[in-house]
C-alpha cells in the first residue's frame, strides 16, 4: 500500500498559492480520454443537448496555511509544486467536468484563535483569488474556524459577501462537539441568512481510531462515511434542522451510511422511548429530512445511485468526484449509465442541481 507522499507524488503545482494534489486518471476514463485528441475538452451530451457538469467535491491545499499550523508542506504535498492550473483543468476536460467547487479539509480545528484566524483568512483569500482567475472553471467553499463559533460567523459573512465564496466546507464535528450543539447555532443562523451552502466532509471518526488500525484503510473506508452519518443523525434528532429549516447542507460520499438504512430512524423512539428526549418533538419523520438535504454521487455503483435517488430524490443529488483522489474517475458516466434515470434527471444531477443550489450562472 502506498504512502500519502507516494500517492500525491504527481502534484499538479501551485497557482495563487494553491496546491492541487494530483494523480493520473485511472480506469475506463483513461481509455476514453485516449480516443479524443490530446488537449480537447469532453462535452457531455444528454438527449442531443450539451449538459453542464459541476463537481462539488474537489480538494486543494494551500502550503502557507499548512506552515502556519506547524505542518511540513512537503510531507503532505510532495514535489512538483511549480505545476498547477492547466494540469488540473486538463484532467477536468478529460472527465467532462466544466466546473469544480474547491474545498480544503479542516486541519485547523485544534489551533489557537490567532493561528486559526490567520489560516482561515489566508485560505479564503487565496481561494477567492484563484476562482477570480478562472471564473468559468472554479468556485470554492470557505474555511471556517468552527472551534470559535463567533469567529466563524464573521468569517462566513466575509467569505460570502466580500470574497464571493459559495458557502463553507466543514468537518463532521469539532473537538468532539456535534454540530447540533447550541454553541454552533449562530453559525447555522448566519448560513441560513446568507443562503450559504455547508459542505460536510468527514474527518474519519476520531473516537474509533484504535478500531480502524490494520489492513484496508478503515479510517477512511469506514470512518469517513460513519462520521457523516453521525453528524447528520444529530442534526435531525436534536431538532437542528427544525430550528434552521432554510439551511442548505450537502453531504459528501453520498451522505455516508445514512441513506442506506434511513428508515430505522423512524422506529427508534417508538421502540425505546426512554432513549429519546421527550422535550424534542420533531416536525417530521426523521427520514423526511433527507429530502431537504443534498448529497454527492460518490456511491460507486448504479444500484447504489438508484437507491440514493429513491431515498432522497434526484433533485437532491450533485456530482462529487473527490478529485484528485481516484475514487471514481468516471463520475459523469456513473450518472449517464445508471438505468432508469430520465434525461431531465441526468441533466439535473450532472450540473443543474448544483447551479441552482450554489447560484452558479
Amino acid at each position: 500500500m502506498f504512502t500519502r507522499r507516494e500517492f500525491i507524488k504527481e502534484t499538479t503545482g501551485t497557482a495563487a498559492g494553491i496546491v492541487f494534489t494530483g494523480c493520473s486518471l485511472m480506469g475506463t476514463s483513461q481509455v476514453r480520454a485516449q480516443t479524443r485528441p490530446s488537449g480537447t475538452r469532453r462535452e457531455v451530451v444528454v438527449a442531443g443537448r450539451r449538459a453542464r457538469v459541476i463537481d462539488v467535491h474537489a480538494h486543494c491545499t494551500i502550503p502557507e496555511a499548512h506552515t502556519l499550523l506547524g505542518l511540513d508542506p512537503q510531507s503532505s504535498f510532495g514535489p512538483g509544486l511549480d505545476e498547477v492550473g492547466q494540469r488540473r483543468i486538463s484532467e477536468m476536460d478529460e472527465q467532462g467536468i466544466d466546473m469544480e467547487v474547491l474545498s480544503i479539509n479542516p486541519a485547523w480545528y485544534g489551533a489557537e484563535r490567532d493561528v486559526a484566524t490567520q489560516v482561515v483568512r489566508l485560505q479564503n483569500e487565496k481561494l477567492a483569488e484563484f476562482c477570480a482567475n478562472y471564473p468559468d472553471r472554479f468556485a470554492a467553499f470557505a474555511s471556517l474556524a468552527l472551534q470559535f463559533p463567533d469567529l466563524a460567523v464573521q468569517q462566513l459573512e466575509e467569505s460570502v459577501k466580500k470574497l464571493g465564496l459559495r458557502g463553507a466546507a466543514i468537518g463532521g464535528s469539532v473537538a468532539e462537539s456535534e454540530f447540533s450543539d447550541p454553541k454552533f447555532h449562530p453559525v447555522w443562523a448566519k448560513a441560513e441568512e446568507l443562503g450559504a451552502v455547508l459542505f460536510i466532509h468527514p474527518q474519519s471518526t476520531p473516537a474509533l481510531a484504535s478500531r480502524f488500525k490494520g489492513n484496508g484503510w478503515l479510517s477512511n473506508t469506514i470512518g469517513n462515511p460513519l462520521d457523516t452519518t453521525i453528524a447528520l443523525e444529530h442534526l435531525i434528532f436534536e431538532g437542528t434542522l427544525d430550528r434552521f429549516p432554510g439551511l442548505k447542507i450537502c453531504a459528501a460520499h453520498g451522505g455516508g451510511y445514512l441513506p442506506s438504512y434511513a428508515p430505522r430512524m423512524d422506529h427508534a423512539c417508538r421502540v425505546n422511548p426512554a432513549a429519546c428526549n421527550p422535550n424534542i418533538v420533531l416536525k417530521k419523520k426523521p427520514t423526511e429530512y433527507l429530502r431537504s438535504l443534498y448529497f454527492d454521487t460518490l456511491v460507486f455503483t448504479p444500484n447504489a445511485l438508484r437507491h440514493l435517488i429513491a431515498e432522497v430524490g434526484a433533485s437532491q443529488l450533485i456530482i462529487g468526484t473527490d478529485h484528485p483522489y481516484p475514487w471514481n474517475p468516471d463520475a459523469v458516466d456513473h450518472v449517464l449509465d445508471t438505468p432508469g434515470l430520465t434525461d431531465a434527471e441526468k441533466v439535473a444531477i450532472l450540473g443543474g442541481n448544483a447551479a441552482t443550489l450554489l447560484n452558479i450562472t
